[in-house]
């Protein structure tokens, strides 16, 4: 009979905290600090189909310091939308050049600064191919992501200063990367230019569904009430 009322008691929350809202993620490993930029607008946007004039990029695509794809072409005019997790640890998608894989290009010249999502998760990034003979060069630039190998280059040469090269100029640089302050989006770029900050993404274009993870919080909850519920049995059984 206790046994029975313990369960009755105690089940319906066990449930609902390992269980949170569907649009609740499980965060990756490692802290990082929030984005200080101008928040973009509220309102969610929708994120284009992948084809010919639009090619989507999954950032951190299955929670991996990765993006998908990493290496890929795109002719002049083809925007490339950079979709990032929602609750997830930030990431962003920051210009720079082969040499320095890991530093954001700045502006030389009559050269303008290379495009900057600045650290996002649950936005949304678009940039437009203007120059598709020259390679663009990206990572991002959360504390040593680069220096792991998180990076990505668009119209990348198949000899000489290679994306395979690119990358591992990056891991070359470890956990010696320099940490990159993040100011915020910045919009403009050298081959490839955005002309907007991040927005948000829709409910319908996010790829989080109700079976993901609970967050730790929920999970203590949960391991509180396995807690509550062990002594229960144990009071039921002696």
């Amino acid at each position: 009979m206790k046994l029975s009322v313990a369960f009755t008691l105690f089940l319906p929350l066990l449930v609902h905290a390992q269980y949170p809202a569907p649009t609740e993620t499980y965060p990756e490993s490692s802290p990082a600090p929030a984005s200080s930029g101008t928040p973009a607008s509220s309102t969610p946007t929708s994120t284009p189909a992948s084809g010919t004039n639009n090619i989507n990029v999954q950032v951190a695509a299955g929670g991996q310091l990765v993006y998908n794809p990493s290496n890929f072409t795109a002719s002049n005019g083809t925007t490339v939308t950079f979709i990032f997790p929602p609750g997830a640890l930030p990431h962003s998608v920051t210009q720079s050049t082969f040499a320095n894989p890991c530093t954001p290009l700045a502006a030389t010249g009559g050269n303008p600064a290379g495009f900057d999502s600045g650290l996002q998760a649950g936005k949304q990034f678009t940039i437009k191919i203007t120059n598709d003979q020259l390679p663009v060069w990206f990572f991002c630039k959360n504390t040593i992501h680069c220096g792991l190998g998180m990076v990505g280059a668009i119209n990348a040469p198949t000899t000489g200063n290679t994306y395979t090269s690119f990358v591992a100029a990056a891991k070359a640089i470890g956990s010696g990367e320099t940490p990159v302050p993040d100011n915020g989006p910045v919009t403009g770029g050298v081959n490839a230019v955005a002309t907007a900050t991040p927005s948000p993404t829709s409910a319908s274009s996010s790829s989080t569904s109700s079976s993901t993870p609970s967050s730790p919080a929920s999970r203590v909850v949960a391991d509180g009430l396995l807690a509550v519920l062990a002594a229960v049995f144990g009071i039921t059984m002696v």
